[in-house]
């Protein structure tokens, strides 16, 4: 269902953590302008832990109606909490999203078969198409090819987003589901990689600053132009790192702020970028081509 470069758009907050909606409308407008093909709305790089379901549901809310149709919107409505994972998945197909992105259980390190539980009871009480997700690092859960290949058996549950950084699980978690269940990565620095082993994308944080150039380059990968994929990569290879020199997505914020996209704003725990990490992520910014020296 989906392909390409899918932006792992952020929340725009003003300097106070208010949410910053003429912000939001204008960054999905950058998005569809530079060829993202699909914007995800209020995962980790859209700070959902820090929002209320009201705020959550705002912001998908107005994701989906200032695109309008162009560009497809799959909002992040995952938890640790299987019911609330449900209400939120409810009022994400009631706002007309095209799929739902479903992030493992953090913090209660469900075992395996929890894990297929929970899915598969979300996956039975709303009927949208769902994208799992594995974030090892950040969930202290790892969801096994093994489970996943269960899983895909189950009709509305289409892909999951890979982000344990290992381009080998392509090749296992395939060998388990069918042709039709579709892989992407996380992790941005592997996206040609993971594209060229089967992968059909990346739900990606660099896309955020720089929308036409991983565009570009995943539709080189996703033909088998790896030469021209690897050469665009290259010149994104310091965005892919120092968009991490502290933890997402505070880089991020202060890279499009510094680009004149959004307000500084970031809510706590998250803190504005130390200072000692603003000329490497400007200088990865100039590299890439997308701020001016």
């Amino acid at each position: 269902m989906f392909s390409g470069s899918m932006v792992a758009l952020v929340t725009p907050m003003r300097a106070d953590g208010s949410l910053d909606g003429e912000s939001l409308r204008k960054l999905v407008d950058f998005h569809i302008q530079n060829g993202s093909s699909a914007i995800v709305a209020v995962g980790t790089t859209g700070e959902s832990a820090t929002l209320s379901i009201d705020e959550h549901t705002d912001v998908i809310r107005q994701v989906v109606e200032q695109a309008a149709g162009r560009i497809p919107v799959i909002a992040g409505t995952g938890a640790n909490s299987t019911e609330e994972a449900i209400e939120l998945s409810h009022y994400a197909k009631q706002l007309g999203v095209a799929a739902v992105l479903l992030v493992t259980p953090y913090y209660n390190r469900p075992t395996q078969e929890g894990l297929y539980l929970h899915f598969k009871a979300i996956a039975e009480a709303v009927d949208i198409p769902q994208i799992l997700y594995n974030v090892p690092s950040r969930t202290a859960c790892d969801l096994l090819p093994e489970t996943i290949g269960r899983l895909a058996k189950i009709g509305n549950i289409i892909g999951i987003k890979e982000a344990t950084g290992d381009v080998r699980r392509v090749k296992l978690i395939q060998d388990l589901c069918d042709d039709n269940f579709e892989l992407y990565t996380g992790e941005d620095a592997n996206t040609v990689d993971f594209i060229l082993a089967g992968g059909r994308g990346v739900i990606s944080v660099t896309a955020n600053v720089a929308p036409a150039l991983m565009s570009q380059m995943c539709e080189y990968a996703l033909n088998g132009d790896a030469d021209n994929a690897r050469e665009i990569n290259d010149k994104l290879s310091l965005l892919h790192q120092r968009l991490f020199s502290e933890s997402n997505p505070i880089p991020v914020k202060w890279a499009l702020h510094e680009m004149g996209l959004i307000p500084e704003g970031i809510r706590l725990p998250m803190t504005v970028l130390s200072e000692q990490f603003h000329q490497p992520v400007r200088e990865a910014l100039v590299t890439a081509g997308v701020l001016n020296p």
